[in-house]
């Protein structure tokens, strides 16, 4: 009786331990994928589980705890989580976050970089982004070696970028010639042409006026054209080369109109402040009167003080550009009517007193419409306008720059036996500075000023278009 007693006890033991294993058992995760590295930036997918105990299925009960900080490079877990019978089995997956993406090197400025021979590099500049650690341009390390820069990186999870600069040290740019005055000129028989000037400069070695050539020369007593050669090389063997143009022409034939012993003083292209004014000065202390020639350039208040002061306003050109004004017929009357209502604008008076850019016997006006100058001397006549040329040239508009040569262009073709017509600019400080002691030399010489009008008889060129 104890026996069976005993193995009572033993079976029921062992068949609560059995319960009991059964019980507590854990199921069976099965994770897909396993553990799992993600890029940064990347999100998480999850690849799939399944839970079965016993071959019953508990899928479906498990809880997925995700607790990854996308924003931070780590190792992070996903957490599996089922209640069975009361009792909770877990399951964990690892899942690295990491970044694999190299940093982005940006050069200011181009990777292939010429610069002049004997100069330095100086750095344009560089940044460095990456996709996790944002600007690191601080990180950035150069190493330059012969004629490269090289500009490497590490961010903070070692991938590294690098990405090199080459400087080449040439010069292939010509240097820059600018010559003074116009580049084509007319002087009368008989005149001294002076070198109006003329400056170089090169992109790597500066100012080089010093190493220009000049070749030709000029016979001022012989009728002809002649050309002015300015050569220049720069420290690297570039050449550059312009050419001036002197046209020595004969006098224009002085007429026979006029009052004989009279100087009618009259200045083109003004006004200008610092010369217009300072004209107008002297003029008023000489007590002479003289005609402006106006354009669209210079301040209102000095066309408004010719005017006041007695002077005549009259009209050249409101662009002085040959291809707008010589275009067409219709470009010199719009030109025209614009620097005529700006006198009007200012004055309240219309002037009908004219000179041609170039004077009437130009040549330049056959470049842009052959004939223009034989309609136009015509026409504006027909419309009411007089146009005057000049028969003693100052010479101050290339001929020379200097006060002297001014002064003695003018006294040395002064005749009593006609009216002189002297062309001068008042926006040249050498005219300026020569005007006084021309009227001196006027007035002790017995010459007589007076100022164009309406009823001046014209005094022209002739027509050589």
């Amino acid at each position: 009786m104890k026996k069976k007693y005993v193995i009572g006890i033993i079976i029921a033991v062992t068949l609560l331990i059995g319960l009991l294993t059964i019980f507590f058992w854990p199921p069976k995760f099965e994770l897909k994928g396993k553990d799992i590295e993600l890029k940064y930036g990347e999100s998480y997918h999850e690849p799939g589980y399944k839970v079965t105990k016993f071959g019953k299925d508990y899928t479906k009960k498990v809880k997925v705890k995700n607790k990854i900080n996308k924003d931070k490079l780590g190792l992070y877990e996903i957490m599996y989580e089922v209640k069975i019978n009361g009792i909770t089995f877990k399951k964990t997956r690892k899942v690295k976050l990491v970044d694999k993406e190299k940093p982005t090197i940006t050069l200011t400025g181009n990777e292939n970089i010429t610069i002049c021979p004997q100069a330095e590099y100086e750095e344009e500049g560089y940044k460095v982004v990456d996709n996790y650690d944002g600007d690191i341009t601080d990180k950035v390390k150069i190493t330059k070696k012969d004629n490269q820069i090289t500009y490497s990186v590490k961010d903070s999870s070692g991938n590294s970028a690098e990405i090199t600069r080459t400087i080449t040290k040439e010069d292939k740019t010509a240097p820059t010639i600018t010559l003074k005055g116009n580049k084509t000129q007319n002087i009368y028989l008989g005149n001294k042409w002076s070198e109006p000037g003329y400056s170089a400069t090169d992109n790597c070695d500066n100012d080089i006026t010093n190493n220009v050539v000049k070749t030709g020369t000029v016979n001022t007593n012989k009728l002809g054209t002649y050309k002015i050669t300015y050569t220049v090389k720069d420290a690297s063997g570039n050449q550059t080369v312009e050419q001036r143009t002197i046209k020595v022409i004969s006098r224009p034939s002085i007429p026979s109109s006029g009052k004989k012993g009279v100087i009618y003083l009259t200045f083109d292209d003004g006004p200008k402040e610092g010369t217009t004014n300072v004209i107008l000065d002297i003029l008023k202390e000489e007590n002479v009167k003289a005609t402006f020639f106006v354009t669209n350039s210079g301040p209102d208040y000095l066309i408004k003080r010719e005017y006041d002061e007695g002077h005549t306003v009259a009209l050249h050109t409101a662009t002085h550009n040959y291809a707008t004004v010589y275009g067409s017929k219709e470009g010199y009357y719009n030109d025209l009517k614009q620097v005529q209502d700006r006198v009007k604008r200012i004055t309240g008076y219309e002037s009908k007193i004219i000179r041609f850019p170039g004077g009437s016997s130009n040549t330049i006006s056959k470049k842009y419409s052959p004939g223009i100058m034989t309609f136009l001397t015509k026409d504006v006549v027909n419309k009411g306008y007089k146009y005057y040329d000049w028969n003693t040239d100052s010479g101050d508009a290339g001929g020379t720059n200097s006060a002297s040569g001014v002064y003695n262009n003018v006294i040395r073709n002064l005749s009593k036996n006609k009216a002189n017509m002297i062309l001068m600019h008042d926006i040249k400080p050498h005219t300026r500075d020569a005007l006084r002691n021309i009227i001196r030399y006027g007035k002790n010489n017995g010459y007589t000023f007076e100022k164009i009008t309406m009823s001046t008889p014209m005094i022209t060129h002739h027509v050589n278009n």
